[in-house]
């Protein structure tokens, strides 16, 4: 396995933000209407990583067992719809049995780079980290440069679970770089998460920057796997102690996907088998590190909130994931293989507006071998 302190990155000072010897004053830019102009007449501009004067490799590329999920037979024609891909990439994914290769993870750096209303600009080239607030041609832009490294993305500003296991991964590779940079406000469970793992990155929703590093970290390599590592690690510390497994609910919260019958399939496992309920939503960092971290299963409705217990649990426990047929993703499974885990799904009927599983099928999935 690869130590994830041994990545090639650039020196700490070069990544740390100038200091200000001279009063600057504010720009105005009007990249935002140059890019709405661009849109306008149909020309796609390049990410923003074509702007870049220097590009390097972090990690090495590596090959990712894909292991087959723990599933009772049928489940695989149940599913009408998926989500974040093909039926078909799902299916690939659920039936595993082969190696995937890996891309390196990947460095980047770009001179004279702006972050507007969500947007960076370099060049001719743009990223979009959330959708735009506002349609104004120009914005006023803050005139003291920057040097910083940033390890936000797109999904994880729209998902919690990205964020968890994407981005606060990213934020290694930042502060290793330099000065470890966001735009993303800190909500829900993101200050107790920061404040544990001593993230303190710089925020502002406007910047100019003299120099910017980027990370191309969506590769599930053995590099990213043993940050992962770290980060259960540091949160989690070398526990022993074992117990049979937390229902982590979801109810209401999120994109919809109700499971009607949820809370009878919680009870129904802390009855028989000894699971904890947890409702995440409900609980603080500690509450819920303290039972992910010795959980031998983590079980619940497909969803960011099942990310703090993969993230958390022990490294030979199992996901099990339940899911509507008409909105079923591989997401939790990639995560579970990236970390060499087990997998479990449980395919239920209706739609994602409300839908119900057996409570006998989510016990026979969970002895499945």
């Amino acid at each position: 396995m690869s130590n994830a302190s041994e990545s090639r990155l650039p020196h700490a000072s070069e990544g740390a933000s100038a200091p200000a010897t001279v009063r600057t004053w504010p720009r105005l830019s009007i990249r935002p209407g140059i890019n709405r102009l661009h849109s306008l007449i149909g020309r796609r501009q390049p990410d923003i990583i074509a702007a870049a004067v220097d590009r390097w490799e972090i990690a090495p590329a590596s090959a990712l067992e894909v292991r087959p999920a723990r599933m009772l037979d049928g489940q695989i024609d149940r599913i009408k719809a998926a989500e974040f891909g093909s039926i078909a990439e799902v299916v690939k994914d659920f039936r595993g049995g082969s190696d995937a290769m890996q891309a390196p993870t990947m460095g980047y750096r770009i001179k004279d780079a702006w972050l507007i209303d969500g947007v960076l600009y370099a060049g001719g080239a743009v990223r979009h980290l959330r959708p735009r607030s506002t349609l104004r041609p120009a914005e006023l832009v803050p005139g003291e440069p920057l040097r910083a490294a940033l390890y936000e993305s797109w999904l994880g500003n729209r998902w919690f679970g990205n964020w968890l296991f994407d981005d606060c991964l990213a934020y290694m590779l930042a502060q290793q770089a330099g000065r470890p940079f966001t735009s993303r406000v800190s909500i829900g469970h993101m200050p107790t998460y920061e404040r544990a793992l001593g993230m303190r990155p710089l925020r502002r929703t406007v910047a100019r920057f003299e120099e910017l590093l980027l990370f191309d970290d969506h590769p599930n390599n053995e590099h990213k796997r043993a940050r992962a590592d770290q980060f259960r690690l540091r949160l989690t510390g070398e526990r022993k102690a074992r117990h049979p497994g937390v229902f982590l609910l979801r109810g209401h919260s999120g994109d919809r996907r109700l499971l009607v019958n949820e809370r009878a399939i919680a009870e129904r496992l802390a009855a028989k088998r000894g699971f904890t309920i947890l409702d995440p939503c409900a609980a603080g960092l500690d509450e819920i590190i303290d039972i992910c971290s010795e959980a031998m299963v983590v079980a619940g409705v497909e969803g960011s909130h099942l990310v703090h217990g993969l993230m958390l649990m022990p490294p030979e426990a199992r996901a099990f994931v339940i899911q509507p047929p008409d909105r079923t993703v591989s997401a939790l499974k990639r995560l579970a293989d990236r970390q060499g885990q087990d997998f479990a799904t449980l395919i239920g009927v209706g739609t994602h507006e409300a839908f119900s599983v057996d409570g006998d099928e989510v016990e026979r999935t969970l002895d499945l071998p």
